[in-house]
C-alpha cells in the first residue's frame, strides 16, 4: 500500500478549509521537501516544474488553481471540488 504523496494531504487541508475558493491568496504547494528528480523534470516534494514554481509568485488565483490540478494529476490523486 503506497502512502498518498505529501502534496495531496496539503490539498486535502487547504480544499476542507476552502482555501481554493480564494481569488488570489490560493496557498503554495510546497510541503518543504525541495529538491528536484534526477532528471530534474519536478520538484519531488510539490511535484510542480521549475517552470511552474518559478510562476507561482506572479500567478493570479486561476493560474494557481491550475497549476495545483496539473501536479495533483501528476500525482493520480482526485481532484478537489474546486479544481476540476
Amino acid at each position: 500500500m503506497n502512502a498518498p504523496p505529501l502534496v495531496a494531504i496539503r490539498a486535502f487541508q487547504i480544499s476542507a478549509k476552502g482555501q481554493f475558493d480564494s481569488e488570489s491568496e490560493v496557498p503554495s504547494p510546497c510541503v518543504s521537501v525541495c529538491r528536484m528528480t534526477p532528471d530534474r523534470s519536478r520538484c519531488e516534494g510539490c511535484l510542480r516544474t521549475l517552470h511552474e514554481i518559478r510562476a507561482w509568485p506572479r500567478a493570479s488565483g486561476a493560474e494557481r488553481r491550475a497549476i495545483w490540478a496539473a501536479l495533483l494529476r501528476r500525482a493520480g490523486v482526485v481532484l478537489p471540488k474546486e479544481l476540476e
